[in-house]
C-alpha cells in the first residue's frame, strides 16, 4: 500500500520545528512526533495523578477495559458494515493520527485505500502555497502535492479528511472551519465529481491535554465541523463518539502513546476506527 506522511507531535513550546517527510518506502513504521506551535502559548500538560496504590492503579485498568468495552460494543451494535473493497477508489488525508491507521490498514481491511498524510498537516497548513518556506504538503512516491492536487493526481473518487488537532490551538476554531470550508471547495474544483467525508477530531488522553488543546476545545470544534460539513453537502463521521471513555477522553486501551502525546492510537483504537467507517459510510 502506497501512503505518504511524517508524524505529529505536540509540544508544550510555541516554537515550529522542520520536519522530515515519511514516503511510501520509508519502512520506520515507530510512533513519532510532530510539534506545533500556537498563536496563544501552549501551556504545560495537566500534571498526571501519581497513584501509587496498586488496588487503585487496577481499578483504572478495571475502568480502561469496561470504557473500551462499551465503545466497540457502541461501533458494533446491528449495523451493516461494507466490504473492505469498497475503499478501493479511496483516500485518507490527514496528520500522523491518520498515518498510524495507514499502517494499520497493511493488513487490507480498508482495501486498496491510498493516504496521503503529513505530521503537522492541517487544514491551514494544505492551504499554503507548494513552493512555501517550511510547507509539510504530503509527499507522493518522492513528489510534493497539495491535498487537492493530490486527490485528483490518485483519480480517487471517495476522500477522508481528518484535519484540526494541529488547527485548533493555531488558528482557533472559526478560523479552522473557515480553513476547512477553503480546502474541501479547492478539492471540488478539481474533483468535480469526488465524494467528501470530513472525520471528527479524536480525543486526547485525559492527562495530556493542553491550555489550547484539549478535549473541550475539540468538542466544541466538532460541533462546529459538524455542522457546516452538513450544509456543504458533505458525509460527518464522528470517530471521536467511539474513542471516548465516560467522561469524554480518549480510551487509554486505544492510545500508543500513553506518555508522549497521548493523541496516536494502537491497533486496538485502529480496529474500532475502521469498524466504525464501515458501519457509517453509507
Amino acid at each position: 500500500m502506497k501512503r505518504i506522511g511524517i508524524l505529529f507531535i505536540i509540544t508544550a513550546l510555541a516554537t515550529t520545528i522542520i520536519f522530515s517527510g515519511c514516503g511510501k518506502n520509508n519502512s520506520d513504521k515507530s510512533e513519532s512526533s510532530t510539534v506545533e506551535s500556537s498563536k496563544a502559548k501552549i501551556s504545560q500538560p495537566v500534571s498526571k495523578d501519581n497513584v501509587s496504590s496498586k488496588d487503585n492503579e487496577s481499578s483504572k485498568n478495571d475502568e480502561s477495559s469496561k470504557d473500551a468495552s462499551k465503545a466497540s460494543e457502541k461501533s458494533t451494535e446491528s449495523k451493516t458494515e461494507v466490504e473492505s473493497s469498497w475503499f478501493d477508489d479511496a483516500v485518507f488525508v490527514g496528520d500522523s493520527v491518520t498515518l498510524k491507521l495507514s499502517y494499520y490498514a497493511d493488513n487490507g481491511s480498508l482495501g486498496k485505500a491510498e493516504f496521503l498524510c503529513a505530521g503537522s498537516l492541517g487544514y491551514g497548513a494544505a492551504l499554503q502555497d507548494i513552493d512555501a518556506d517550511g510547507n509539510v504538503h504530503p509527499t507522493y512516491e518522492g513528489k510534493k502535492y497539495t491535498v487537492d492536487d493530490g486527490v485528483q493526481m490518485l483519480g480517487s473518487k471517495k476522500v477522508f479528511i481528518m484535519f484540526g488537532m494541529n488547527d485548533i490551538g493555531l488558528y482557533g476554531i472559526d478560523d479552522t472551519i473557515e480553513n476547512m470550508k477553503t480546502l474541501t471547495s479547492r478539492i471540488k474544483e478539481k474533483s468535480p465529481d469526488v465524494e467528501i467525508y470530513i472525520q471528527s477530531v479524536t480525543p486526547m488522553l485525559e492527562n495530556m491535554q493542553l491550555k489550547d488543546l484539549n478535549n473541550k476545545s475539540i468538542d466544541e470544534f466538532n460541533i462546529k465541523l459538524k455542522a457546516e460539513a452538513e450544509k456543504l453537502g458533505y458525509k460527518y463521521l464522528d470517530v471521536a463518539s467511539v474513542m471516548k471513555d465516560e467522561k469524554g477522553n480518549l480510551i487509554p486501551e486505544y492510545c500508543s502513546d500513553p506518555e508522549a502525546m497521548g493523541i496516536h492510537f494502537s491497533d486496538d483504537g485502529c480496529k474500532v476506527w475502521v469498524e466504525y467507517l464501515k458501519q457509517n459510510v453509507e
